[in-house]
């Protein structure tokens, strides 16, 4: 039977004690929990649609709350008359005249929004018994751009125009289907290059991660130029400089200090400086862009970037060369839709942001997507990926030679087990008990 209606909606507060090894440390952020608010939408039959959205501990459940305000607006509606007309439902629930007024499309409520929408997406998905990016792909491109908003970005991106992009990719989508089957998803790796790591831990993780395959890495920077210029030296004489390199500031700079760090470091030969300063600074990325590009350094951002909005004027002033979208930081697939739509009118390759919990697992359908039927190429494109967490999942990545594996199971990847959310549920759960009798976490 397929499901008709949504009958309730349930959001737990899960948090993992990352910071006790340091994982997810940088710049701007000492001692991270990888968090996120845990939405399960119920419906009339035996399925569950399940999405999340992601934080670092502390204010996890300002977003949860934020998710159960809004449920109201979700809980009783019908599915057809939702997918029907998503790109009406998503305007409907981000423009609910009070909650608008705390964003509005920004902050807390849009990454409630997300949670929200990627379970709803994860729930067609499962409908229709494909994975995410199989949904995405088997659409027709009207049906598809008729998912997505367009409201702030028709000045720049048309309706007319989206459907033009996906038409001119669709008579090779089942070869690149085939391809990237057969040989996966190009990823860099982040796991190894904390700020927190001693220089004896990345030197093992490299390893590691080079045996694995792993030719793309990633080190974090930005809280001391000297120390920077070791860690990256130790880095290439580890990789050497065959391989890919990038750096991340996480929004740490000024506009001019992040010229003059880079060009220290541009000797290491670094792809990109991702984040290098306040993630709402368009016209500072651009200027720090056109400093870096003639010295070969790219500048990438999109972690943080609040909309479609933003990225829109991201890539109107060439602030950016490699565009991050976010599967949580955006309000769902349908927004981050817009944005690989426009990225491809622009020409920017999207490099998704990942990492944190469960953020892997989504995004690997969103560059799937991309590849099969906008960008038809790999040039310039690649996901992040961290070692951490995927344990949590019923259906985790599945990484091989360095690259994504493209999943099979039906949704958007999402569901975590019922054992990890018993242990991990704050602050009730099993593993935050035995934390907070072992002294190891001060409860807040």
């Amino acid at each position: 039977m397929t499901p008709t209606k949504i009958v309730d909606l349930i959001v737990k507060d899960l948090r993992f004690p990352t910071s006790l090894e340091q994982d997810g440390s940088d710049a701007m952020h000492k001692a991270p929990d990888f968090s996120c608010p845990y939405v399960e939408l119920k419906t009339d039959t035996d399925l569950t649609g399940c999405g999340i959205t992601f934080t670092i501990g502390k204010g996890n459940d300002i977003v949860c709350y934020a998710v159960k305000a809004m449920s109201k607006m979700v809980i009783g509606k019908n599915l057809d008359a939702i997918f029907g007309d998503f790109a009406g439902f998503w305007r409907e629930i981000t423009s609910e005249d009070q909650m608008r007024w705390i964003g509005p499309e920004k902050g807390v409520v849009h990454l409630a929004t997300a949670a929200i929408v990627n379970a709803l997406w994860d729930l067609w998905a499962k409908i229709e018994g494909k994975p995410l990016w199989k949904l995405l792909v088997d659409m027709e491109p009207e049906k598809l751009v008729s998912t997505i908003d367009f409201r702030y970005i028709s000045d720049v991106l048309t309706k007319k125009e989206a459907i033009e992009i996906l038409q001119l990719k669709k008579s090779e989508k089942t070869s690149r289907e085939k391809d990237l089957i057969s040989r996966g998803y190009p990823a860099y790796t982040t796991s190894c290059g904390w700020l927190g790591y001693s220089d004896e831990k990345i030197t093992k993780l490299v390893e590691k991660a080079t045996a694995q395959g792993f030719t793309r890495f990633k080190m974090k920077v930005g809280a001391d130029l000297e120390d920077d210029a070791r860690r990256a030296k130790h880095f290439r004489e580890l990789i050497g400089y065959d391989k890919v390199w990038m750096v991340d500031a996480n929004q740490k700079w000024d506009v001019q200090d992040a010229i003059d760090w880079m060009c220290q470091l541009s000797e290491f030969k670094p792809l990109w400086i991702e984040e290098p300063t306040s993630p709402d600074d368009i016209l500072g990325h651009a200027k720090i862009a056109e400093a870096l590009n003639p010295i070969g350094i790219g500048v990438a951002t999109g972690e943080q970037c609040q909309n479609r909005i933003m990225f829109k004027q991201f890539l109107q002033a060439k602030g950016l060369q490699y565009c991050q979208i976010d599967a949580c930081r955006l309000g769902g697939v349908n927004e981050i839709l817009a944005v690989i739509l426009m990225a491809a009118k622009f020409g920017v390759p999207i490099c998704p942001h990942a990492g944190g919990v469960g953020m892997c697992e989504l995004v690997q359908h969103l560059s799937i997507f991309d590849y099969i039927c906008v960008s038809g190429s790999l040039e310039g494109r690649m996901i992040e990926y961290l070692d951490h967490l995927h344990e949590h999942f019923i259906h985790p990545v599945v990484m091989k030679d360095g690259n994504y594996t493209v999943p099979q199971s039906p949704g958007y990847s999402i569901d975590m087990k019922d054992e990890s959310i018993a242990d991990y549920e704050y602050p009730t759960g099993r593993a935050w008990k035995k934390l907070f009798e072992a002294g190891s976490f001060i409860q807040h």
